[in-house]
């Protein structure tokens, strides 16, 4: 069904509202704005699927109430960027939400597993892709273009009930719920500016001084842009926000000199330096901490490292639960030197590995080769 009016969308929705489950997508483009552009909503119940035209429809309370409805689980695949465009078009963060995606891998699926790798694997369903790079902007829609929008909750609402009830089977609906609670902090869609200076490419070759500087200027930069609503390459690429940093010009002149910057106007150079003297003025107890990577580990540590993710592979293995979900080597590193502050203490994790980990670390555990594969001993 495609919904392109106000009373159209209300019945609709009325009706989602009975179901303990709604699949919600969304079609969006921000290739030329800050902010993402909301061009389409797919929805669907076990009844019905939905397309909802927000170009077209004034009033989408009917919608903003149904994601906000705590009686009924908004389920997405992949959600951050969905949430994010539904955020800032409605004002509302739906919840509560169940991610297919992280879900999967709980249940011995790849983490980061496409849509339709997923509906391939729960359904049995084989998806084309003919409009993936659509413009979803254009009005009016092919029928293809609107059958293909179907697709992407029509089989996810199905998905979603395999998923549910197999979690269910294995005891994990709590851990995954875990893993969806940050999704749904309001923080996560709206970043601090001033920490978008850990976004730019190549920031870690940089010193704590120029650190402080970036922090100001990229900080400048993503007002300024989503002011405009405009992206922030467009006012300046990365490029020159580190050269700029890097050479610290001391007026307007010495600014013009670095190529990337003709399309700024004056009053945005003035408001720039401003930025840049704020940075290099700040006192050294402030300053950011340098991103450098992580010091090399020791050879022995690297060895324990090793012996640790050869433990998690194996828990992996035998739960299906992915090994990048459990933890990386990273927060291993992290474990031999404060496991008081890892993840891996708290929640699922600490049921699923957490105690086999403090065994192996403690010696009360060892692993061994039999018939060509690991095994605790």
């Amino acid at each position: 069904m495609y919904i392109s009016t106000h009373l159209e969308l209300k019945g609709f929705c009325e009706r989602a509202a009975a179901f303990p489950a709604v699949a919600i997508d969304t079609e969006f483009l921000r290739e030329r704005t800050y902010h993402p552009r909301l061009c389409l909503v797919q929805a669907a119940t076990p009844d019905e699927c939905a397309v909802i035209d927000p170009l077209a429809i004034d009033d989408l309370s009917p919608l903003a109430g149904l994601l906000s409805d705590p009686s009924v689980i908004k389920v997405f695949h992949a959600c951050s960027q969905d949430m994010e465009v539904l955020c800032h078009a409605l004002g509302v963060l739906p919840a509560p939400i169940f991610d297919t995606q992280v879900a999967a891998a709980f249940l011995g699926e790849r983490m980061q597993i496409s849509y339709n790798a997923l509906v391939h694997a729960f359904c049995g369903v084989s998806l084309p892709k003919s409009e993936s790079l659509t413009d979803w902007s254009r009005r009016p829609l092919t029928d293809s273009q609107v059958e293909y929008a179907v697709d992407d909750v029509r089989y996810l609402i199905d998905a979603y009930a395999v998923i549910e009830r197999r979690l269910a089977e294995l005891g994990r609906v709590s851990w995954v719920a875990d893993e969806m609670r940050p999704l749904t902090e309001l923080s996560h869609y709206a970043p601090d500016p001033r920490l978008a200076y850990r976004r730019i490419k190549r920031i870690n070759s940089c010193t704590r001084r120029q650190l402080g500087i970036a922090r100001e200027l990229a900080a400048w930069r993503e007002r300024r842009a989503e002011r405009q609503d405009v992206p922030r390459k467009w006012v300046m690429s990365d490029e020159v926000l580190i050269a700029l940093i890097k050479r610290t010009p001391r007026d307007a002149g010495d600014f013009r000199r670095i190529r990337g910057t003709e399309q700024l106007s004056d009053r945005d150079v003035e408001a720039a330096m401003l930025a840049i003297d704020r940075g290099r003025s700040c006192p050294a107890d402030r300053l950011p901490a340098a991103g450098h990577a992580r010091r090399a580990p020791s050879p022995e540590t690297e060895s324990v490292c090793d012996l640790m993710y050869a433990l998690l592979r194996l828990v992996s293995e035998r739960s299906g639960v992915a090994t990048v979900l459990i933890a990386g080597r990273d927060e291993l590193l992290g474990y031999i030197d404060h496991p008081e502050r890892s993840p891996l203490r708290e929640g699922w994790r600490f049921e699923l590995v957490g105690s086999l980990l403090d065994d192996l670390l403690a010696g009360d555990i060892g692993l061994t080769v039999k018939d060509g594969a690991v095994e605790i001993l």
